[in-house]
């Protein structure tokens, strides 16, 4: 009769439980949930920009290529903080002027999108004499919105051409 090696059934056993951990080890991470990478980040949207920036990067370029489609080259297009047109009362407006010396004020009554705004109007040679609220029923201001609603206000004046 054959007396069994202690050594090699020690060897025998070492080895299984060192080949049973590292299965165990694979089917751990088998079962870990796959990680996704990770997204881009996206860019804010211009209106999540700081006021100015926002006025200055992306309102006054895109409503001057607006006008310019329109068929009016804006002369001036600018942001300034001062008296408010007819009314007065400190803030931050955007002044244009086209030809032939029309000029229109959006006024914000805060450094903030979402602020109550006015546009006032005048004519060549005049000073502006009626100042009107500005997209009082929307919640949000998107580039979009300000600047197709200054067109529409403009061209009601019928100073992008005629209707």
């Amino acid at each position: 009769m054959e007396v069994p090696d202690s050594k090699s059934e020690k060897g025998k056993k070492a080895s299984q439980e060192t080949e049973k951990d590292k299965n165990e080890n694979e089917s751990a991470e088998q079962k870990l949930p796959l990680q996704n990478p990770a997204k881009p980040v996206k860019p804010p949207k211009p209106e999540e920009k700081p006021f100015s920036n926002f006025i200055l990067e992306d309102l006054i370029p895109g409503l001057t290529e607006a006008l310019k489609r329109s068929g009016v080259e804006p002369i001036s297009i600018q942001l300034k903080k001062g008296p408010r047109p007819v009314v007065g009362g400190e803030c931050s407006m955007i002044i244009c002027e086209i030809p032939p010396g029309r000029r229109f004020w959006l006024a914000f009554s805060k450094d903030e999108l979402t602020s109550n705004k006015t546009i006032t109007l005048a004519e060549t040679g005049s000073e502006p004499f009626l100042l009107e609220s500005f997209l009082i029923d929307e919640r949000k201001a998107t580039l979009s919105l300000l600047i197709s609603r200054i067109l529409q206000r403009l061209n009601g004046q019928k100073w992008l051409g005629p209707n």
